[in-house]
């Protein structure tokens, strides 16, 4: 069992669902709470996991997510993809910077690559500002090609070529009045 507090959304949860939508449409599996955070990224399988740190940021989240997502059209891609929401997850998301993370400074958004617990890559949001989801997409395609072996991609090109990107400021998203 955690020792961690259960900490209520920042965000108005309703007003964030777009941004964890489009992640589920390309196959994300949510980790929402540090139990499951903790069984999924302890595992000493030899899967890679992609964790996905998102964000409310229009910048960087903005640009961040059409960039995961279209790595994962990539004809090698992580054996899982998972995510976890800066601000709405919070619990996960301190347990994932806490154990897993704890050499790189707190950002969201982020994307990491994990095996048997340990990164193999990470982008945080440096890494991720100023720059357009193809550039995103290239460093992730790299980092997939070498250290993963599942054949992608995540969707089909078909249900991909759908999707439809949830574009909003950070600054408009409503808080959590609960």
């Amino acid at each position: 069992m955690f020792n961690i507090q259960v900490k209520p959304p920042i965000y108005d949860p309703e007003a964030v669902q777009p941004m964890r939508d489009e992640l589920l449409y390309c196959g994300f599996e949510e980790l929402i709470t540090p139990e499951k955070l903790d069984e999924v990224l302890s595992a000493k399988n030899d899967e890679t996991i992609l964790v996905f740190i998102n964000s409310v940021c229009g910048c960087a989240a903005g640009s961040a997510r059409p960039a995961v997502t279209l790595a994962l059209q990539n004809e090698f891609i992580p054996d899982r993809i998972t995510t976890v929401f800066a601000g709405q997850d919070r619990d996960s998301v301190d347990l994932l910077r806490s154990k897993y993370l704890s050499k790189i400074p707190p950002s969201s958004p982020a994307i990491a690559l994990l095996k048997n617990g340990e990164v193999l890559f990470v982008l945080q949001r440096f890494n991720i500002e100023g720059r357009y989801p193809e550039e995103i997409a290239s460093d992730l395609i790299n980092a997939f090609n070498h250290n993963c072996k599942r054949k992608g991609p995540s969707i089909s090109k078909e249900k991909f070529d759908k999707l439809d990107y949830y574009r909003s400021c950070g600054s408009k998203i409503p808080l959590n009045e609960n």
